[in-house]
């Protein structure tokens, strides 16, 4: 099946992506391949991705094991934070990130506002892109790109509309169009539709464009929260109802 109608073929009044995701879920991994075609461009994406992230986590090696010794030290553990997220196709997969809140909860069990969790070192660790650093293994075993719209909440796949939801036609990415051109304090429509840009213009050019700004935006970063947030707000749905 088309990679459109892997994402599409629901027709009742509401769509809804959890049932894309129970589909590939079912499915055998041919068949998902098939959602996607193995182009000449995503061939070569996937080599450059598995050489380049490979040789990325053998030189990074020595600031993972400080950062981690750090958070240990500093939260105590668990060092990552793992978390379910959409992928290629909607199929979810674990995401690792470094560990940059604490769990600190209510008195009702509730976990406090991310602002009243984030620590100094979360901070820095956010503001330098450094708690991504895990993906780099995500990117190694296929769950993620280099490069592609970030992956976000499984609890917005029923909340896209039809063309939002394409965003799922590409591996996430460790890095984006949407990163390099505003990143939180864009709107969650301008996101969408920059990420849906990425997909209809993807190429290994582009690509290598976005990893040098990429680069360029870790020397002068901005962006990095939404304003009067400590990290974005939550995704609600848009206004528009062109769900299927």
């Amino acid at each position: 099946m088309g990679r459109r109608r892997l994402l599409t073929e629901r027709s009742d009044s509401r769509y809804d992506l959890v049932s894309v995701v129970n589909q590939a879920e079912r499915i055998d991994d041919p068949q998902l391949r098939a959602a996607a075609p193995e182009g000449t461009h995503t061939i070569a994406k996937r080599a450059f991705d598995l050489i380049a992230a490979s040789l990325l986590l053998v030189l990074a090696l020595p600031l993972i094991a400080v950062i981690a010794a750090l958070i240990r030290a500093l939260l105590g553990v668990p060092v990552l934070f793992t978390q379910q997220r959409p992928g290629l196709g909607a199929r979810p997969f674990t995401l690792y990130k470094f560990r940059s809140m604490t769990d600190a909860r209510e008195s009702d069990g509730q976990l406090l506002p991310d602002e009243l969790r984030l620590t100094r070192l979360g901070k820095l660790l956010r503001k330098l892109s450094l708690d991504e650093l895990p993906q780099l293994w995500n990117v190694v075993r296929g769950d993620m790109s280099l490069v592609g719209p970030r992956p976000l909440l499984m609890e917005y796949l029923p909340l896209y509309s039809l063309e939002q939801a394409r965003r799922h036609e590409v591996r996430p990415g460790v890095t984006g169009w949407t990163q390099v051109n505003g990143r939180n304090a864009l709107t969650w429509e301008e996101k969408f539709a920059l990420d849906i840009w990425y997909v209809d213009n993807r190429s290994f050019r582009l690509d290598l464009r976005i990893v040098g700004l990429t680069l360029l935006a870790l020397v002068r970063p901005s962006g990095i929260n939404q304003p009067g947030s400590a990290t974005t707000s939550k995704f609600t749905g848009s206004a528009r109802h062109d769900r299927a």
